[in-house]
């Protein structure tokens, strides 16, 4: 058995390290951190599939660095849902989620002073991988609470059957790799 998955991102080749999701699956584990490369690549190929937007809402924490990417690319502002409130947040509106990369529920919470700012205006929510789609769902959950327009779902992968979805914009796909 290989020990890695190559996945290409919109012409950009990674080799993705195999890890073991249960006794029946692994994944390719994506972790864009560090990776500065692929980063500055994939934030540009995303903001070119993209409609237009006002902002960009993204969860915490391995998508970050690519909304800060789009963010310097397109000069548009990102806020960050947060796993834990934090002192200076304002009324924070607070979603749970579980997602198949942890083993137990996960909190989303937006600030309110950052909610205001997104109220009725276009909206992209960007993750690193989209797979069960449970993250995605909390982050229009969450971002309802706001009454703003959800433009676009963007990743930079989409992980199994996220993999057919038509609601998605993505770079390039990794298959739940059956042991």
């Amino acid at each position: 058995m290989d020990k890695y998955y190559t996945v290409d991102i919109a012409g950009m080749k990674r080799d993705l390290l195999r890890c073991p999701l249960n006794e029946h699956f692994d994944i390719a584990a994506f972790i864009i951190f560090g990776d500065v490369e692929l980063t500055v690549h994939s934030a540009a190929e995303l903001l070119k599939r993209l409609p237009e937007f006002d902002y960009i809402v993204t969860p915490e924490a391995k998508s970050i660095p690519l909304a800060y990417e789009m963010s310097r690319q397109s000069g548009k502002k990102y806020f960050v849902a947060r796993k834990r409130a934090k002192l200076y947040m304002k009324d924070p509106v607070t979603v749970n989620v579980r997602s198949i990369t942890t083993d137990a529920v996960q909190t989303l919470i937006l600030d309110g002073v950052d909610g205001e700012q997104i109220k009725g205006k276009k909206v992209v929510i960007l993750d690193d991988v989209i797979s069960t789609g449970e993250s995605l769902k909390a982050m229009e959950e969450l971002l309802s609470k706001f009454d703003c327009d959800i433009v676009a779902k963007a990743a930079v992968l989409a992980e199994g059957d996220a993999a057919e979805r038509d609601d998605i914009t993505f770079l390039g796909v990794i298959p739940i790799i059956e042991k």
